[in-house]
């Protein structure tokens, strides 16, 4: 058994292991990244090792940072690694194909050392801080789009908010230079997003230090993509037992990637287009192809699928009549909403996700993909209703959704099995879906999640309408008559 320690890998290798052969001494910290999770490390992070493979971005190595307490086990798994871990991918035949992964050099815990964090960012060799924090940790109001002073958490200067602004004012104050701010979050706009939530903090703090973030912090949007579910257990015993390797903690993912990257950086860039990048001048058609396909398209299977008994992804999405709700959701609803997507073939993109979301081999969770519900509604559904409203176009499938959203937020399943609500406003939005059998419409009701969707007619009838059906006969017959 080899455990993932960088001598014994280097030296010796793994078979059916991919090792990267480059020598780590001597890389230098060029990104840090705040919030080092499965995606990171299947995405950004895993680009990066592809270039130091290539011979590429000795400057662009990474220095993982975490602020949250339960970054801690990320920090010791990390630390005793060496920084390595492998990263899985799961192909559909059920067959892994393993991959060593080194461009992680270093992890800061922010909570043991917040100074050491702050100096690491406004050191002359970071010249780009990317995040992962989740779509919800953005402190952006859901109703007006714009920054919000009272976000909990956003003035404290030990969050990743703080410890950045902290940063940047000194490099400001040292002539070291602004640097590049890249969201690399699930959410349309998020690098304009994060250019709001930075700037506001920064002018919180000083007027003069604001109008200098900016005026000189580039922000970079960005569309990211990769099917990253959660590591289990199974999936380390997987490694030791196929591979002979022990890692504590590494991360499984599909074999599709795709990362479209808005060439907008302060202070320069790896070569990200030698590794298949698409860096391009205007990422907004590709960020409503895949917030409003894909994503909302996991919204879809999910509520609904959880109800019908599903457990995984690929179940739903193997189920011919959830397949034609899906599909039927992508063809009539969202991609009316889509702009011309450059050098992409849309039907191609749609049977390729449906082939994605069908490959047992991921085993991605239904609790996964429906972890803050409203959040994700928000931000990959909603538009989408109040474009086709205002169009006159169907909505009649994402009504369904936001039902099957509130008869799962009821916390029962259709045999009365609890679900465990994981939404930073569960304990409001349960309280609304149990009065909505008595009290129609106090589900929509909720103003930062829904707006005025509650006074459009056409989409409230639509609600009703499936929640009635789903009260009277289930998921699985709701979901028939709508594919």
């Amino acid at each position: 058994m080899r455990s993932l320690d960088e001598a014994a890998i280097w030296n010796e290798g793994v078979p059916g292991v991919d090792v990267p052969g480059y020598d780590r001494t001597g890389i230098r910290t060029g990104i840090v990244h705040i919030g080092v999770g499965g995606f990171h490390r299947a995405h950004l992070a895993m680009y990066v090792d592809s270039l130091l493979i290539a011979g590429e971005a000795r400057e662009w190595g990474i220095c993982g940072v975490g602020v949250l307490p339960g970054d801690a086990r990320m920090r010791d798994v990390l630390r005793a690694q060496e920084g390595l871990y492998t990263l899985v991918r799961k192909e559909p035949d059920g067959s892994l194909a393993p991959r060593v992964v080194g461009s992680l050099v270093d992890y800061l815990f922010a909570p043991d050392d917040p100074e050491a964090v702050i100096e690491r960012i406004a050191h002359a060799d970071t010249r780009i801080v990317s995040l992962t924090i989740t779509e919800g940790g953005y402190a952006i109001d859901q109703k007006t789009g714009e920054f919000d002073p009272e976000f909990p958490g956003v003035r404290d200067e030990t969050s990743a908010f703080g410890l950045v602004v902290e940063a940047l004012a000194r490099r400001r104050d040292r002539g070291t230079g602004p640097l590049t701010i890249m969201s690399c979050d699930n959410m349309q706009g998020n690098g304009d997003a994060a250019r709001r939530v930075f700037t506001g903090v920064a002018q919180l703090r000083d007027p003069e230090l604001g109008a200098w973030v900016a005026d000189r912090v580039s922000f970079p949007n960005s569309m990211v993509d990769r099917i990253t579910p959660a590591t289990a257990d199974s999936d380390r015993e997987a490694l030791a037992e196929r591979f002979g390797l022990r890692d504590g903690w590494p991360v499984v993912c599909e074999p599709f990637t795709q990362w479209v990257l808005e060439d907008d950086f302060a202070a320069g860039r790896p070569e990200f287009e030698r590794v298949d990048v698409q860096v391009v001048d205007d990422v907004v058609p590709y960020e409503f192809m895949k917030l409003r396909l894909l994503n909302a398209t996991h919204q879809a299977l999910g509520y609904l699928g959880y109800l019908a008994g599903h457990r995984y992804v690929h179940e739903v999405a193997q189920d011919p009549v959830f397949a034609r709700f899906l599909r039927g959701y992508m063809d009539d609803e969202a991609t009316p909403t889509l702009r011309p997507v450059p050098g992409i073939d849309l039907d191609g993109y749609k049977d390729t996700l449906i082939e994605r979301f069908a490959n047992p081999g991921v085993a991605d969770t239904l609790m996964r993909i429906n972890y803050g519900s409203s959040d994700r509604i928000s931000i990959f559904l909603l538009p989408v209703v109040r474009e086709q409203l205002a169009a006159g176009g169907p909505v009649q499938r994402a009504a369904a959704v936001v039902a099957g959203w509130c008869r799962y937020a009821e916390g029962t399943d259709e045999q009365g099995a609890p679900i465990e609500q994981q939404d930073r406003l569960a304990e409001e939005l349960t309280a609304l879906a149990l009065r909505e059998r008595d009290e129609p419409l106090a589900f929509l009701r909720h103003p930062a999640v829904f707006g005025d969707l509650a006074d459009d007619e056409r989409f409230a009838t639509a609600f009703r309408g499936a929640l009635e059906s789903l009260y009277a006969r289930g998921a699985a017959a709701t979901v028939a008559d709508l594919a």
